[in-house]
């Protein structure tokens, strides 16, 4: 079953690559968080509270004009022990049911002190190698011009035996599934304050996935939402 939203019409532009302090020729920029009131807001608050491994969804997470799943209509999963993406959205942009216990868990994450969103990777729930190695797919009801989110890679290792944090990739899309931008994230211990804006196309899905050793956890995911403007 794909999970719709409005129907729009916008232009696509070339992908570009951003690492934080980088200049970014593309349409989407990062931007200061600070500086973005946004009105609407997923922050998994709403879901119960538990510890890791917490609850598994394997169907959209919904909030005023937002749906959250694994990948859009059109793409498919592979790799391990984290997702990859590959293959084109169809349009228009829809959400696709997630694999079961692929999708996506809720728990309580001390490093944000709330409850915040793992995506579920290849090993699946509740196995602790699933936890923050999947994909996450957002689709907007209406297309939107910024967009600010928290990650958690893993915590601060002061023995420094973990390997170093990997990256997060952001890929920022039309109503039509065409790519609008792509921003490559450095990630490092600890959370991640992170906001984007675009000059160019309006945003209608983003997916993010990322190759970090021990996963991410995602937070305090803030859009523009209709009728109580950005």
């Amino acid at each position: 079953m794909a999970w719709p939203v409005a129907r729009a019409t916008l232009a696509a532009a070339l992908a570009s690559l951003l690492c934080p302090g980088t200049a970014n020729a593309g349409p989407v920029t990062q931007v200061d968080p600070a500086a973005l009131t946004l009105a609407g807001r997923m922050d998994f608050e709403p879901m119960p509270l538990a510890p890791e491994p917490g609850f598994a969804h394997d169907a959209p997470l919904i909030a005023p004009g937002l749906a959250l799943g694994e990948r859009f209509v059109g793409q498919t999963l592979s790799g391990a022990p984290h997702d990859r993406l590959t293959g084109t959205p169809e349009a228009p942009l829809a959400l696709a049911d997630p694999l079961p216990g692929q999708g996506q868990s809720t728990a309580y994450h001390a490093g944000f002190g709330s409850n915040a969103l793992f995506p579920l990777g290849p090993a699946g729930f509740p196995a602790t190698e699933a936890r923050g190695e999947g994909a996450v797919a957002l689709l907007f009801e209406a297309d939107i011009d910024a967009l600010a989110l928290s990650l958690h890679a893993d915590y601060a290792d002061p023995l420094g035996s973990r390997p170093p944090p990997g990256t997060a990739t952001l890929t920022f899309y039309d109503r039509a599934g065409r790519i609008i931008d792509s921003h490559d994230i450095r990630l490092g211990h600890g959370p991640l304050p992170l906001a984007f804006r675009s000059t160019g196309p309006g945003i209608a899905g983003v997916t993010l996935t990322n190759d970090d050793p021990g996963g991410i956890a995602i937070d305090d995911i803030r859009y523009p939402l209709a009728g109580f403007g950005s």
